[in-house]
């Protein structure tokens, strides 16, 4: 049985909507930041990161949220979350997976951790680097929402990656949700990502895990 070392709303929700889509039994681990639980020693030997999420397969112990997806995606084909391999329609899966992880993501953790790249004391430069954060996610949205609208303009297609749902989708849904507390512009309010945000969001899968890391509403 899988085990997902998590925290409610961190980057351990994209791995964890998708064991509730796949519907294979897995055990959810709490990893209590707020007692400081991923710096613990236990816990560091499981990642030495000290960051969430943690997947524990057997004898394999994976951490980061993108390579945990990719493994569960492939260790379950017939599922569907992931395109074929050696497929165009697989190409762009890693090629979003890739750009939500090492761009979109990037940016959403300078955006909440201004002060790592400040010195103590800072403020001034802490809220201009978090203005600007948050302004070059604006842009990512942005492109996020032009995709979209060129999917259902030119082939009626719903998800990121056209007809089908995947794992690209599931990690867009988790990193959108982190801009519902935006001062500008949050992912919902965007006409094709908002309408694109609500489909994911009625998937029965995504509503499971909502509730079971016992979110509030509004999800995003």
């Amino acid at each position: 049985m899988y085990q997902l070392h998590f925290s409610p709303s961190t980057a351990a929700m994209a791995p964890h909507i998708l064991l509730q889509e796949l519907g294979v039994p897995f055990e959810k681990i709490l990893v209590d930041t707020s007692t400081g639980a991923h710096r613990s020693e236990a816990y560091r030997k499981l990642n030495p990161n000290g960051l969430i999420p943690t997947l524990v397969d057997g004898d394999l112990v994976l951490y980061e949220t993108a390579a945990i997806c990719l493994h569960l995606c492939d260790m379950h084909p017939e599922a569907g979350l992931a395109p074929a391999l050696g497929t165009v329609e697989r190409a762009h899966f890693y090629k979003w997976l890739v750009w939500l992880t090492n761009t979109l993501q990037s940016t959403l953790i300078i955006y909440f951790y201004t002060d790592r790249w400040m010195d103590a004391g800072n403020s001034a430069g802490v809220a201009e680097l978090k203005s600007h954060a948050e302004a070059k996610v604006g842009l990512m949205l942005d492109q996020l929402d032009a995709e979209l609208a060129r999917l259902e303009k030119t082939h009626g297609q719903p998800w990121l990656l056209g007809a089908k749902y995947s794992a690209v989708d599931i990690y867009t849904l988790m990193l959108c949700r982190w801009t519902r507390n935006f001062a500008s512009k949050p992912a919902r309010d965007r006409a094709h990502l908002g309408a694109y945000l609500k489909r994911a969001l009625a998937r029965p899968a995504v509503i499971k895990a909502f509730e079971a890391e016992g979110l509030a509403q509004p999800w995003v």
